[in-house]
């Protein structure tokens, strides 16, 4: 099912807008993650696709070549995943997964059919007669999806759905909630403000801030083409290098960076990866923090701009803290952002 919203926003009765006039389109059977701080509306955008709040006038939200906006949430056919999971304690995995069936009144053979079908699908059949609460926190996710999946909705909803896990589950939750939306072959969105579960999971993701969104594109498209500074910062945690630009040549504390086009006007930024430590370059600061990371040392270096800027050093050793540096960039790996579109 493809989905698409024309000019639609949310305004509240005191005035506050929390949606301004958003227009997003998404394909059939993709994936695409909101990504943005709290706040900045996305719970907004994806309550307003469920039904459960209703958008300003004029708004438009089409499934397929059907204008849902008038329809009540249980009639819009959209399976649901919450930060909470909202599973029954008292039933067990095939109870809680039968549950929507039961209430659509289908069939005893059909609601048994198709428990089956997803407990076999989200690898669940050895704990389908176990209570909830006798099962681990990746286990519930699984559950929660297999029940919103269950009904076979025309579009799959998730707000933060691994917000709840521990933080050492994540990254493991993260690549098995993507093979699983895969292989439901459904159209889904799903909220987020880890820019690192929405890069893992998402075919596109929208990027917003303050009722807007800002950019979309593929995971790839946004780290190495942001096109405002908010999304430099927040897709990969680019650096802004504050200095004074003159034609081509960027002026910092530090030294001088060749840039690679005129950048009057722009704000320029880098990220950690592309700051390199060495002896022939033409930045100098000093060392204020390392921090080993296993593969890698992150660097804190202060004196080339007003900021401390970081640096990702991939030696099998590292400077000490106080050390006076070389840095190096290279020009092509610099961003020239346009400042008047910096909205953070």
């Amino acid at each position: 099912m493809t989905l698409r919203l024309t000019h639609t926003a949310k305004t509240y009765p005191d005035g506050t807008k929390a949606l301004l006039p958003t227009e997003l389109s998404v394909g059939k059977g993709e994936i695409v993650s909101l990504l943005g701080p709290s706040g900045c509306g996305k719970t907004t955008l994806l309550r307003i696709i469920a039904g459960l709040e209703t958008p300003d006038a004029g708004s438009e939200i089409w499934f397929d070549n059907d204008n849902v906006t008038p329809l009540p949430v249980e009639r819009r056919q959209v399976g649901m995943v919450f930060q909470s999971y909202a599973l029954f304690p008292n039933m067990s995995v095939r109870a809680n997964i039968g549950y929507g069936l039961k209430m659509q009144q289908l069939p005893k053979s059909e609601i048994e059919a198709r428990v089956t079908e997803v407990l076999d699908m989200c690898q669940l059949q050895p704990f389908a007669a176990r209570a909830i609460t006798a099962l681990s926190g990746g286990q519930r996710q699984r559950v929660a999806l297999a029940r919103a999946i269950a009904p076979r909705p025309r579009m799959l909803l998730l707000d933060e759905p691994l917000s709840a896990l521990d933080a050492s589950l994540r990254g493991t939750l993260r690549e098995e909630l993507a093979v699983l939306l895969r292989e439901f072959d459904i159209t889904a969105i799903f909220v987020t403000h880890d820019q690192d579960e929405a890069m893992a999971i998402a075919d596109r993701v929208a990027v917003m801030c303050h009722g807007r969104v800002l950019q979309t594109g593929t995971p790839e498209e946004l780290y190495r083409n942001p096109k405002s500074p908010f999304v430099a910062g927040f897709v990969g945690n680019a650096m802004s290098l504050r200095g004074k630009a003159d034609g081509t040549t960027l002026y910092l504390d530090g030294g001088a960076l060749t840039l690679p086009a005129r950048g009057e006007g722009q704000t320029v930024f880098v990220r950690a990866e592309d700051v390199c430590i060495g002896d022939d370059g033409p930045l100098r600061g000093k060392v204020e923090t390392v921090t080993f990371l296993g593969t890698h040392y992150k660097i804190g270096i202060s004196g080339i701009t007003p900021d401390t800027i970081a640096s990702i050093h991939a030696g099998q050793s590292a400077p000490k803290v106080g050390d006076m540096i070389n840095v190096a960039i290279k020009p092509e790996t610099l961003m020239l952002l346009p400042q008047e579109v910096d909205v953070a």
